[in-house]
Formats: structure tokens, C-alpha cells, sequence
């Protein structure tokens, strides 16, 4: 099912995707939010860029996920990691235990301060409660990038999106329309309730059942947290408190997996459809043995390259996050920041089980 007047097309989103991932191996940013000011601590040195200058050895360059033991931010931090030490840099990582855990990030970016990195890269608990200390940041010449999950533009110089959150919105709601006959109940299984990019994409999810999936009705929302325990028990709370409930999307690697491993033993297995954003390696079992049918996401591992590419830009004086200044990301392509400094790293792939065993991250 298509929106009226949009011509969208799963297998073209997948081809393309496919291509892209084959050939090099949680936010929609700016769309809710005043363009950046002049004066705003991220555009302080605006007038000191020089996009002929080479990108400096020695630099220091910090990445904060949103929490530790994270497979996808693992591969995004190992992306980052490749990146910065092949420019001749020094990569750090200080991570929170907990997706919810904010302070634990505001805790990581005071350290990295005092420190003295050049750069941090940072994924957002909250796009609100951590501005304080990345102006701050920012007031002591540190660039700062986020990348997965945003925070207010003013906050940072540059967000590198995995995709765009209309797009990603859509996705998952046509993945699960297409698997229950774009009729019956559906519910979302989130990370945080504080969670930048959930909670847009989950906006978008919203906007496409109101405009063209009428036959379908969103009934509940619950949040794991991104705690794999959690996430199982809310779960399956959904499925015991909905018994007509048709499907579920978890736009989050944790959730999805978590799900998946309740729902493959259950006897919800058939009954529920369930799709999201996952990684291959995660959810092969689970897609070959029918559990999930689809699932989508974008290399995490190339999202944690292009942040830290940007993150090197900046903090060589080459970019300051406005819009039009480009860099070069090693590897994985050339990127030009739209307004507001948003750098989208492309469409995600459609997995499935036919295209699986294609992909290893």
C-alpha cells in the first residue's frame, strides 16, 4: 500500500541499498527545529574554515554511545575506530551501562572535556537534557557531532542521520502492513521514552497510518529501554494484554532481537508478525526460521565512520557544520550537510531471507 501521490517501492529501496552496502563492505534533525543562528556556539568559527586544508594528525576524537554492550554501537564505535586511526588520530570511547542512563552521558562528555579531545561524537539519550554540557563543549573549541539520535542543532555542529525519519517511519509501518493485510492492530515496542530518534521516527509511523494505512490502528506503545530483559517482558506484555493484536515493529536492534527470541518460542509464533530495525547477524535465526519475515536497517558500522570523518573535518578547521560545506568520507563517499548540519547516510536495507547471507554485521 502506497501513499497517494508517493511512489515508493521496497525492492527499489533494497536493490539500492544492497548496491551501496556491497560497493563499500535510532531522527529527522531539522525538521521540528529554528535554523541555527549566527551566533550559535556551533557556528563560532564559521568564518576560520579553510576546506583546502588537509585533515590534521594527532587529533583526539571521543565517541559516547548511548550505552555499553550494545552490538550496533559496537560496530558503529569499530567504524568510528577505523576511521580516526587510519587519519593518524587518537580514538577514546566512554559509554553509559544504560540507554536511559542520561547523566551517564553528560558524565561521559565532562570526562572527555577534561580531557581535552578535539571532537566528540556523541548519540543522544535526550535531545534536550545534554545541550548544557555540549555548549560548554562547544565554548571550549571541542566540534561536536551526533550521530544515530540528535540533539537541538544549537547543541552541535553537525548530526549524521542513518536515513531520513520520514523514510524510516514509513518503512517499518509498510513492513508489517504488507505481512497482516494492512488490516488489524499493531503496537511499537521503543527503546526510551527520552529516545531522539524513536520517538520521530515513531511520529512519522503515526502520520503514515493516518494518511493511507486506515485499516490499520496503533494500540499501544511500550519501552524496553533497550535492556534485552526488559524489552522481552514488554513484549510480551503486549502480546497477553492485545489478543487481537496482528504485529509489532521494534525500532530498535535490542528490541527486535529481544522479541524475537520470546516470539519464536511462544505461541504467539504465526499469530503475531513482527518487524523492526535489526542486524543481520542478530536476526538470521530468527529469520530463517520464520520467525521474522522482514526487517530493516543501514550499516551501523559505516554510520560510526562518516560521524567520525566529520567529526575529524571539524576539528581541522576544513567544515564548520553549515550547510553546503562537504567532506570526504574515506571509503564510504562525499557528504554535503543540508540545513541545520544534517548529514543523512542513505535509504535502509530491507532484510529478508532471500538477502541475508549476503551481509555480515
Amino acid at each position: 500500500m502506497q501513499r497517494a501521490g508517493v511512489s515508493r517501492s521496497l525492492t527499489g529501496l533494497a536493490a539500492l541499498l544492497t548496491l551501496a552496502l556491497g560497493a563499500t563492505a535510532c531522527d529527522d534533525a531539522g525538521s521540528s527545529s529554528a535554523p541555527r543562528s549566527e551566533d550559535d556556539p556551533s557556528n563560532a568559527v564559521a568564518s576560520a574554515v579553510d576546506p583546502k586544508a588537509d585533515i590534521k594528525k594527532g587529533l583526539t576524537i571521543g565517541f559516547v554511545p548511548k550505552q555499553e554492550g550494545s552490538a550496533y554501537f559496537d560496530l558503529a564505535g569499530k567504524g568510528g575506530k577505523k576511521a580516526v586511526t587510519a587519519m593518524g588520530s587518537t580514538f577514546v570511547e566512554k559509554a553509559p551501562d544504560s540507554a536511559a542512563d542520561t547523566s551517564g552521558q553528560i558524565a561521559a562528555v565532562e570526562a572527555l572535556r577534561e580531557q581535552g579531545v578535539d571532537a566528540i561524537v556523541i548519540s543522544a539519550q535526550s535531545p534536550d537534557e545534554l545541550c548544557p554540557v555540549l555548549k560548554e563543549a562547544l565554548a571550549d573549541g571541542i566540534k561536536i557531532v551526533t550521530y544515530d539520535s540528535d540533539t537541538r542543532p544549537e547543541c552541535r555542529n553537525i548530526f549524521v542521520s542513518q536515513a531520513s525519519a520520514q523514510d524510516l517511519g514509513w518503512i517499518e509501518v509498510e513492513l508489517i502492513g504488507k505481512q497482516i493485510g494492512y488490516r488489524g492492530e499493531i503496537a511499537v515496542l521503543s527503546a526510551s521514552r527520552t529516545a531522539g530518534n524513536q520517538n520521530s521516527w515513531i511520529r512519522y509511523m503515526k502520520d503514515e497510518l493516518a494518511d493511507g494505512y486506515t485499516g490499520m490502528k496503533l494500540v499501544d506503545i511500550a519501552y524496553g529501554d533497550d535492556d534485552p530483559a526488559k524489552s522481552r517482558a514488554q513484549f510480551q506484555k503486549l502480546v497477553q494484554e492485545h489478543p487481537d493484536l496482528k504485529g509489532v515493529i521494534s525500532p530498535t536492534t535490542v528490541g527486535l532481537k529481544a522479541a524475537a527470541d520470546y516470539l519464536s518460542g511462544s505461541p504467539y509464533k504465526g499469530r503475531v508478525a513482527l518487524t523492526g530495525l535489526g542486524t543481520p547477524n542478530d536476526m538470521r535465526p530468527y529469520v530463517k526460521s520464520g520467525t521474522v519475515e522482514k526487517f530493516a536497517l543501514w550499516n551501523p558500522s559505516e554510520l560510526g565512520e562518516v560521524a567520525a570523518h566529520a567529526a575529524l573535518s571539524l576539528a581541522s578547521g576544513k567544515i564548520s557544520g553549515k550547510e553546503g560545506q562537504g567532506f570526504w568520507a574515506v571509503g564510504v563517499g562525499w557528504f554535503i550537510p543540508a540545513e541545520n548540519g544534517v548529514v543523512t547516510l542513505g535509504e535502509p536495507v530491507v532484510f529478508d531471507a532471500e538477502n541475508i547471507d549476503d551481509f555480515d554485521f
